[in-house]
């Protein structure tokens, strides 16, 4: 499979980085080919970039071998037209096993989870970097920082890593990010707001010019459409259009956002692209007042997809 050119890759990182759900079959068996037409359809729409073995793709539900064999999938259905992000995390030899194993299938870059380890040392979270990035074969290297308490210093340290081309910001801390940013300034990071939709246009201002979305899943014509209005300076038109997802999000968000991957997945069968239930602790099925909410908001955004946002 062609390689992804790290330049062409720091262009795409400024766009939408899509969050890819893993599929399941009724016996919560692997069934990656229900996702292809998730896969075409987000493509089709114009989503820069597709992530597999992140956050929405229940990373931490799935055991090492269904990481390994749903990072193969994603990019034999990509096929080069998109480049592909490989999630990698949990232990150093777990990590390290899967970059491997996303660089032989055809991922064009590594995205490290952030360690949830109680005892992570700013130090040894750069260690663990530089080492999945080693394990890598040459793979860029895309950080996923959910918080930033291991402090600038080591933020910094991350991003002057050779392999680093980009991170993902999932804290809602926009005066952090411009900080980390001005520290990294020369170094053509490609900086990500990593909070979805709702939380692009504040990212947008501190000059995160990519952001990552679930919703891409369900209707990336709508993702697409913020994008658009937010590279073209119209704040005003993207956040008239988040307010149209917002009911979306905020049923994401409930039960200790324990539905987020929830919502997705029951939109998903709704629209007739069955990818499965999610595995516990995350919420399922989802409760029959959020459904019916679900089915009508479902309604209105297609609608508002099929217009152009």
């Amino acid at each position: 499979m062609t390689q992804v050119d790290r330049s062409t890759l720091r262009q795409a990182l400024d766009g939408i980085s899509g969050i890819l759900v893993t599929p399941f079959d009724a016996d919560d068996r692997l069934a990656p080919d229900r996702l292809r037409p998730v896969v075409d359809r987000a493509i089709r729409a114009g989503v820069h970039v597709l992530v597999a073995n992140g956050n929405t793709s229940e990373y931490y539900g799935l055991e090492g071998d269904e990481a390994i064999a749903i990072v193969h999938a994603v990019a034999g259905q990509a096929a080069g037209r998109v480049p592909v992000l490989g999630g990698v995390g949990r232990s150093i030899n777990e990590a390290c096993r899967l970059a491997r194993e996303s660089a032989r299938a055809g991922a064009a870059a590594l995205m490290v989870h952030q360690p949830p380890d109680p005892f992570v040392a700013p130090r040894g979270i750069v260690e663990y970097v530089r080492r999945v990035a080693d394990a890598g074969d040459g793979l860029p290297v895309v950080l996923y920082l959910r918080n930033e308490a291991i402090g600038l210093d080591a933020i910094e340290a991350l991003c002057r890593l050779p392999a680093v081309v980009g991170v993902k910001w999932a804290s809602p801390t926009p005066i952090v990010l411009a900080e980390a940013m001005h520290r990294t300034a020369g170094l053509d990071i490609a900086w990500v707001g990593g909070l979805a939709e709702t939380w692009a246009p504040p990212f947008y201002a501190v000059g995160a010019r990519g952001f990552t979305s679930g919703l891409i899943n369900v209707l990336p014509g709508l993702s697409m459409a913020i994008h658009a209005a937010l590279a073209q300076g119209d704040y005003a038109g993207a956040m008239a259009r988040i307010r149209a997802v917002w009911p979306f999000e905020t049923l994401r968000a409930q039960e200790r956002n324990g539905a987020n991957v929830t919502v997705v997945k029951a939109a998903l069968q709704r629209m007739g692209l069955d990818c499965g239930a999610t595995r516990p602790p995350s919420a399922w099925p989802l409760d029959a007042p959020s459904q019916a909410t679900l089915d009508t908001l479902l309604a209105r955004l297609a609608a508002a997809e099929s217009t152009g946002g």
